[in-house]
This record gives C-alpha cells, sequence and structure tokens, in this order.
C-alpha cells in the first residue's frame, strides 16, 4: 500500500474522490466563502501574475486565481480531481502529476511563478519520505522574486517545527508564519498554520 495518505483513502474507498469532488461542488452551491487562499495570493502578486496551485485538488483555489486574471497552472495526483477541475474551472492548465517529481519545463509549460500555493492540507496528505523532495520541486518552480506558501493544519503527523526544517534544507527562507488565511497571527494555541517563503 501506497504511504501516500491521499492514495491510501481512495485505495480504501474507490469513491473518495468523487465525494470530495461533489463535497466542495455542494459547499459552493450553499455560498460559502471558499476564496481565503486566492483572496491572499491575490495581494502577493502583481496583476496576471503565474501562479502554480500545488496539490490543486478539484481547482477551488486555481480557479478563483484565474477569475481575478492570473496565468494559473494546476498540478494534482489525482486525474479524477483535475478532470473536475477542467469541468468547474475552465482556463487554468490543468495537470496530473506527482508532487514529488514534476518539472513543469520539461511538460512545455510556464516554470517559473510569482507565486507557488499550496493549500488544503496538501503537506500531510503526503507520503512523508517525499515532504522535501514536494517542496523542493515547489520552490524550483519559482521565478527568483517569487514566492512559495504553504497552508496546513496541526494533527495530520506533521509538527510545524519538522515542516519549517524541511523547508529551510531546501534552501528556503521563511519570511512570514501566519495562523489564518486571514492574516491573524501565528500563535501557542493556533491550530493552523501558514507560512511564505523565499528562495
Amino acid at each position: 500500500m501506497s504511504a501516500n495518505v491521499w492514495l491510501q483513502m481512495i485505495e480504501n474507498n474507490p469513491g473518495h474522490s468523487d465525494w470530495y469532488i461533489e463535497r466542495f461542488r455542494q459547499m459552493a452551491a450553499e455560498g460559502n466563502d471558499l476564496d481565503g487562499e486566492a483572496r491572499f495570493i491575490d495581494a502577493m502578486v502583481p496583476r496576471g501574475a503565474n501562479v502554480l496551485d500545488a496539490g490543486c485538488g478539484p481547482g477551488r483555489v486555481g480557479g478563483r486565481l484565474h477569475e481575478l486574471g492570473h496565468q494559473v497552472v494546476g498540478v494534482d495526483l489525482d486525474p479524477a480531481l483535475i478532470a473536475a477541475a477542467e469541468q468547474d474551472h475552465p482556463g487554468p492548465t490543468w495537470i496530473a502529476a506527482d508532487l514529488s517529481e514534476f518539472d513543469l519545463a520539461a511538460m512545455g509549460v510556464t516554470a517559473e511563478f510569482d507565486a507557488v500555493i499550496c493549500g488544503g492540507n496538501v503537506m500531510t496528505f503526503l507520503d512523508p519520505a517525499t515532504r522535501r523532495q514536494v517542496i523542493e520541486r515547489m520552490s524550483a518552480h519559482l521565478a527568483p522574486s517569487g514566492r512559495l506558501v504553504i497552508g496546513f493544519g496541526v494533527g495530520r503527523g506533521y509538527e510545524f517545527s519538522e515542516f519549517l526544517d524541511d523547508a529551510a534544507s531546501v534552501g528556503l527562507n521563511c519570511d512570514l508564519q501566519l495562523g489564518t488565511w486571514d492574516l491573524r497571527p501565528l500563535t501557542s494555541s493556533s491550530d493552523f498554520l501558514v507560512a511564505v517563503f523565499s528562495r
């Protein structure tokens, strides 16, 4: 069995991806605010920026950033989620690929990004053995002045301190740590981390 938690969930429940897709479609239909990450990134980058949505799922974040006028590429391991992104959020370039191995330049896709966003607890679904590789691959796709933004919650098997050490080990500088996507400060009681990195 794969050590990737998302693949384990699909193996244990082949309908998991479809459930996840419909869950977010329903939340959107109900008018829930699903745009926190997109607002965060939109405030950081110039108009028409190149943005990579790493672990894009069914396109919630990247789709909104595209609507705001940015050039978006989304990458996700799960082809079912990529298919949903293509259906629900046409416009961005959606690619099914493993975040620990992807090389967009080799695929003929814009390879330098003003921002790379990895939200949705993606880091906690990875095979732990690939975490540093994934951070390195995301970092490798940054423009020289680009920034990498990663957010995930506590209690998911990846301590914030270990994550920050992993990011530092691949040459990233942590410029900012917050406790939420709406810019609340990180405290000792925060149950979520949003970290902004530069190279």
